[in-house]
């Protein structure tokens, strides 16, 4: 075993960009659906030894950035399953579009390696050749942080798939309430860091403290401070914050509608009342009691507002409207998407929102959310009159784009409480996703996870956990094919609807917390623990400890 160590070693020094490129997918496996978080653990690991063993920073650079195509390309493949659904696209174009995206999104994990290794190089901390030391596992940290913050809002931003929503189901998420889901990110590096530095101790750790627990009580050490003093700030935090516990509404009853309508069928006019049959047969109510009715994003193909050009209605805004009310009590009201269209003053249709209409028992339409971070290529198609003269128009379905709302409001639904708006994609963005001057008592997120292939639903639904766990706020999700779920404020799934599956869910919306400190102070908390750490690496390096 001691002579097939510098065998290892020494393949990896030869071959460092291929060693870095299969860790990161590797490392992709501990996300959902999979869950086999702990060769994440060893894959990032094994990643940050690499980078530490690079004589020179440019080749720090190349394995971040082939750790991060690794990571990336694995992690996203249900990309490849949503562009067959774009004007029937063949899955190998998907595949590319899949390996493009990585290419750029690995520039991240490029910048934090190379960070981490400059913070290492010099100084009188930096080891032996292929040793790691206390400022570079800092740096490390610090610097994924920054860059995964970075990945959130550069070029609209693709924020899916933080580091931090592997540790959702082991439930070690808790943190994210105060440092967020990049911080969070952070503190998984830094216990990985921890067991790198016991590396050298492990032996005679192990030898010595098998017996009596302490090998791995040691190795246990990391996290429990971790993520356990983050937890403990947070119940101290908690106890003052009197003045801002919540007015507790009454309780909410609603009923979420999870149809199975596929992406194929979704738009498919001959099928269209058989979709809203399958709608009406879930949602038609089993007693008097008011409850708020809550359908996926895009839910109807009606118009449901007056004044369009007459050739864009199969049926009157009032017909359309009607059918809805036959499915409610007297005193219902229902959040459904739909789609709205933006008229010129000549009478064309010139763009359309994405939104979330209310509709109320008696047929009137009340607030409405207009969905504000939209897809690039799905909801509209960057530089059209460019990419459309080269044949790319097909990227984007339709011939005219989705215009972005103003960005997070909270909708006053009366005796169903208030309630924030997310739709689809807009989950994934922390510290994006609330109105802080107008805090909701529940965020409700329809979305449709149809066309995600089987990887997708399931990290789509660990960020909206990771969203309830930051914000103290419930989350209710309704999609058209799973997984639609009522999440409470701690990120814990109370009931779910799983895919490919019709069904309802008829609960009561979970209370909400106090404003978490992320809450109120959004990303400069994490930006801030992430320079705070970026701090203490370069002053463990001046100083050689």
């Amino acid at each position: 075993m001691t002579a097939f160590v510098p065998r290892i070693a020494a393949f990896a020094d030869r071959w460092p960009k291929l060693i870095a490129l299969s860790l990161g997918a590797v490392s992709a496996t501990g996300f959902a659906p999979l869950h086999w978080w702990p060769l994440t653990l060893a894959a990032l690991a094994g990643w940050m030894a690499l980078v530490a063993r690079s004589p020179k920073g440019r080749r720090a650079l190349g394995i971040g950035w082939a750790f991060g195509v690794g990571h990336f390309t694995i992690g996203l493949n249900w990309i490849a399953t949503a562009f067959t659904y774009q004007a029937a696209m063949p899955a190998w174009l998907g595949w590319i579009a899949v390996v493009l995206l990585s290419l750029y999104l690995a520039v991240y994990p490029a910048l934090a390696a190379w960070g981490a290794w400059m913070v290492r190089r010099s100084g009188k901390s930096a080891s032996a050749h292929g040793a790691t030391s206390l400022s570079f596992i800092l740096a490390f940290a610090a610097l994924w942080t920054l860059t995964e913050w970075l990945r959130s809002w550069v070029f609209t931003g693709f924020a899916w798939n933080p580091l931090g929503a592997f540790l959702v189901p082991i439930h070690l998420a808790g943190p994210a309430a105060l440092v967020g889901t990049y911080g969070l990110s952070a503190l998984a590096l830094l216990w990985i860091g921890w067991g790198l530095l016991l590396v050298p101790k492990w032996g005679a750790m192990f030898r010595d403290g098998v017996r009596d627990g302490t090998f791995l009580s040691t190795l246990m050490l990391g996290p429990v401070l971790l993520f356990g003093f983050p937890v403990l700030f947070m119940s101290l935090e908690y106890w003052g914050a009197a003045d801002y516990l919540p007015t507790r509404p009454e309780p909410i009853p609603i009923t979420v509608v999870q149809p199975n309508v596929g992406q194929e069928d979704k738009w498919a006019g001959s099928k269209a009342d058989a979709n809203f049959a399958k709608l009406a047969r879930l949602t038609a109510p089993e007693s008097d009691t008011p409850r708020l009715i809550l359908w996926p994003e895009a839910a109807v193909p009606d118009y449901l507002e007056t004044g369009y050009p007459p050739v864009y209605y199969d049926r009157s805004p009032a017909e359309a409207r009607g059918r809805l009310v036959t499915l409610m009590n007297p005193d219902d009201v229902m959040l459904l998407g739909a789609l709205k269209l933006e008229i010129d003053k000549t009478g064309e249709v010139v763009g359309a929102r994405n939104a979330v209409m209310t509709v109320h028992a008696d047929g009137t339409l009340g607030p409405r959310y207009d969905k504000a971070h939209l897809v690039p290529y799905g909801e509209y198609l960057p530089m059209r009159p460019l990419l459309s003269a080269i044949g790319l128009s097909r990227l984007a379905p339709g011939d005219i784009d989705f215009w972005p709302g103003p960005g997070p409001h909270t909708l006053d639904l009366g005796r169903f409480g208030k309630a924030g708006l997310q739709v689809c994609y807009e989950i994934i963005f922390s510290g994006q996703v609330v109105d802080r001057d107008h805090r909701p008592d529940f965020i409700f997120n329809p979305s449709n996870d149809a066309w995600f292939g089987s990887w997708g639903p399931p990290q789509h639904l660990a960020q909206a956990r990771l969203r309830a766990i930051e914000e103290g706020l419930p989350v209710i999700r309704s999609t058209p094919t799973g997984i639609s779920a009522v999440i409470d404020a701690d990120g814990r799934i109370l009931d779910s609807i799983p895919m490919h599956r019709p069904g309802r869910i008829d609960t009561l919306v979970p209370p909400a917390h106090a404003p978490t400190p992320f809450a109120r102070y959004g990303n400069a908390l994490p930006v801030a623990f992430a320079l705070l750490l970026l701090a203490a690496a370069i002053a463990f390096r001046r100083r050689g400890r």
